[in-house]
């Protein structure tokens, strides 16, 4: 009997001994998940950044950075019309805008591959988080890949141009979906630099939001006929129909594809202009979102400018900036991994899940 007491009081002495241990290494309150960042690392401002083409870099918005609007050979076309400067998110106190028009996803990523004299931007990137905590990359760039969708707009005005000639969809349409095939892995590759240039200045991945974006259709069908020429839109009706409903459609999809490979978010913008293209708003072109038929006149007079004249046509202007910045603003609020935006009953833009948009 006193032996099985000695084992009670045994098992009860190590019993408390653990117990004393416990508290000793754990200590009392201590948290047993990790323990939460409290964001991006190093020192400076919270801050969102967009990188990529003209359509993120402002081109069509007008309010050109000096050094942007051909200074040095620089045409990539920076305005304070962005629409990164359109965010209103809380807690971010810069906005940077790195993009630059024309841009390849190789020269947003890590290389030698340039724009416009600019380096990559990803590398500048990599100097802005030496003082800057970043909080949001926004991305949008591809369509200057392999589907050269500028060039896309050149056939199609062509197609116009020259009598006779047939749609320049009928040309264009069969090998679109192989060239958005071959474009995907670049913007990967491309995301895949940023992620590593942030993860290299020791951000992990819950410290920022990476965003891919893909592109709006900047013309439609349905415009007034007087404009549907040299005075705005010079595209057939079948050009305008095919860009609008299959063309940037299926662009978007393949980015879809890219931002899944790469974990990123996806912001779809394939629907975001509905009613609000280029030529449009027929009298009122104020109702529009995008640039129509522009040509400065006055870049024609000096040699070094007079190929950059037509460089502003069909890119969202400064209405359509604020619309996806916008736009962006709410996709950031939400913990969505992918949305549209859409018009909403007020007439702007609102991000929607996208399993609602493509009902």
């Amino acid at each position: 009997m006193r032996r099985y007491r000695w084992w009670i009081g045994g098992g009860v002495l190590v019993f408390v001994v653990g117990l004393v241990a416990i508290f000793v290494f754990s200590g009392p309150g201590t948290p047993t998940g990790p323990v939460k960042r409290p964001g991006p690392p190093g020192t400076g401002p919270l801050t969102i950044v967009s990188l990529g083409d003209s359509t993120i870099s402002g081109e069509g918005a007008g309010d050109y950075t000096l050094d942007t609007n051909g200074s040095d050979g620089d045409w990539c076309h920076r305005s304070p019309n962005a629409e990164v400067f359109e965010t209103d998110v809380p807690g971010i106190a810069a906005k940077t805008n790195l993009a630059c028009s024309g841009a390849p996803a190789a020269q947003v990523a890590l290389g030698d591959t340039k724009q416009w004299n600019e380096p990559s931007q990803a590398l500048q990137l990599a100097n802005l988080v030496k003082d800057h905590r970043v909080a949001v990359v926004v991305v949008g760039v591809g369509a200057n890949d392999d589907p050269h969708f500028s060039e896309l707009v050149s056939q199609c005005f062509q197609a116009w141009f020259l009598s006779g000639n047939p749609p320049c969809s009928t040309a264009i349409a069969p090998g679109w979906q192989s060239r958005i095939d071959a474009m995907v892995p670049k913007v990967v590759s491309a995301l895949a630099d940023v992620k590593k240039v942030l993860a290299q200045a020791g951000y992990e991945t819950g410290d920022y939001q990476l965003v891919l974006q893909s592109y709006a259709a900047p013309i439609g069908p349905g415009i007034p006929a007087d404009l549907q020429n040299l005075n705005g839109c010079p595209f057939k009706t079948e050009d305008l129909r095919w860009v609008r409903d299959q063309g940037v459609p299926a662009l978007s999809a393949g980015l879809s594809r890219a931002a899944t490979q790469a974990g990123a978010r996806f912001l779809d913008l394939s629907r975001a202009g509905r009613g609000h293209e280029a030529c449009s708003g027929g009298a009122d072109a104020g109702k529009e979102w995008f640039s129509r038929l522009t040509l400065q006149l006055n870049d024609l007079a000096d040699a070094n400018r007079a190929g950059h004249a037509l460089q502003e046509s069909f890119h969202p202007n400064a209405n359509g900036h604020a619309e996806v910045g916008r736009c962006l603003t709410e996709f950031l609020a939400t913990a969505l991994p992918s949305a549209a935006c859409l018009s909403g009953s007020d007439g702007n833009l609102h991000a929607a899940a996208t399993v609602v948009a493509a009902g």
